[in-house]
């Protein structure tokens, strides 16, 4: 599989070459998740850094015990990237920065129709948290416009229906309180101890239970991106069509060198999906791939999964003291690839700057080393939205 695999232990691989910076500590939670009852296998990706307990960027595979604590609270994240109607050569960024004042409201009652239909069409009965839907959340969630920068492979842009002429808008957002309400149900009952899988049909074991809540966050957090999508389309007055939509934090059913189990994802991409995007920070490119399949013990070794991003450097909280010094926060409002910044919270602005993240080029060129992807083409930022101020996480 090439340089960029390491073995660390029998039963832990690490998807990055030694030459690409990777926390210790974070590599040490890997390691110490690896020895968890029933677990068979763990492969951290290129993008790993260290998380509350268990790593981020990485993925779990069990025989007998589900973790609800691996998946995290934030169940169904993921990325969408659709493609508008609107032609790049007519973006005037000025004019674009002013239409999102209300993209971080609820929605009001001319979305009560679409939202509905589209619940009923997904099988989504919650309406607990029906008001963050079309939300995108604090954190590292984001709408980015982006432009076709690099074309590498024209047919496989073709296949997905995409046009370098056309500004396309990439979504990272997940269940938002759903999945955080989820986990902590979960905690209140069996702290951070996993469940023991139970024979399907069994519909009162805590396992049928969780399973049953976990996908319909999964299909929350898909409408949500949707949602999402549509009012920043609305906000520009274009349309869009959706290209991809993959999830990197949930559980799924998977055979495994013949063990069928448990595959956890937390901040791990599937590469068993179709093509997928790999964002990186606001101010760097992010990458359009198509998953490679290529022999078993390949797939096996990855677990089937890939970088969700370009992956933290430094601890959210620490990166205001790094910069401050350095960039005023005006400077921090426009990129050095020309794009344009909102962000109306000083601490995320900070906290989410490209400085803060690995260049995303490095995880990208570890995971072609290891033959697990094909680069499509490499999109530049135009706009990132990551709040007017009132966001939450």
């Amino acid at each position: 599989m090439g340089k960029s695999v390491q073995k660390i232990t029998e039963n832990v691989s690490l998807i990055a070459s030694k030459e690409t910076w990777i926390e210790g500590l974070a590599v040490q939670q890997l390691i110490k998740t690896s020895e968890l009852t029933g677990m068979q296998r763990v492969a951290g990706m290129p993008d790993l850094h260290p998380g509350r307990g268990y790593p981020i960027g990485a993925a779990f595979f069990t025989a007998s015990t589900l973790y609800p604590a691996l998946v995290g609270n934030d169940i169904g994240c993921g990325m969408s990237l659709w493609q508008t109607s609107t032609k790049v050569s007519k973006v005037n960024l000025d004019k674009m920065a002013k239409k999102f004042e209300h993209v971080e409201c609820p929605l009001d009652d001319s979305w009560a129709d679409c939202v509905a239909a589209r619940k009923h069409d997904k099988g989504i009965i919650n309406i607990a948290f029906d008001h963050a839907l079309g939300t995108i959340g604090g954190g590292n969630h984001f709408a980015e416009f982006q432009a076709i920068d690099e074309i590498y492979n024209q047919p496989a842009l073709d296949e997905l229906g995409l046009n370098k002429q056309h500004l396309q808008l990439l979504v990272h957002s997940g269940s938002r309180g759903l999945g955080q309400s989820i986990l902590v149900n979960h905690i209140a009952t069996h702290n951070h101890d996993g469940i023991t899988v139970t024979h399907a049909g069994d519909q009162h074991s805590d396992f049928e239970d969780y399973i049953q809540k976990h996908d319909e966050a999964v299909r929350w957090a898909e409408l949500n991106r949707e949602l999402i999508a549509k009012r920043f389309l609305q906000a520009i007055r274009a349309t869009g069509n959706c290209a991809l939509d993959v999830n990197h934090n949930l559980v799924s059913p998977k055979c495994i060198a013949g063990v069928q189990g448990w595959l956890h994802r937390k901040g791990a991409t599937p590469s068993d999906q179709g093509y997928v995007v790999i964002p990186g920070s606001r101010g760097d490119y992010s990458y359009l791939v198509k998953p490679l399949e290529g022999a078993e013990e390949k797939q096996v070794t990855s677990l089937y999964s890939l970088a969700h991003g370009a992956g933290r450097k430094w601890k959210r909280g620490e990166c205001h003291g790094r910069l401050s010094h350095k960039y005023k926060r005006a400077d921090l409002y426009r990129t050095s690839l020309g794009s344009r910044v909102i962000c109306g919270n000083k601490e995320l602005l900070y906290d989410e700057a490209p400085q803060a993240y690995k260049k995303c080029e490095t995880v990208i060129s570890d995971m072609e080393d290891a033959g697990l992807i094909e680069v499509v083409a490499r999109l530049r930022p135009v706009l990132t939205f990551k709040t007017n101020g009132s966001c939450s996480s």
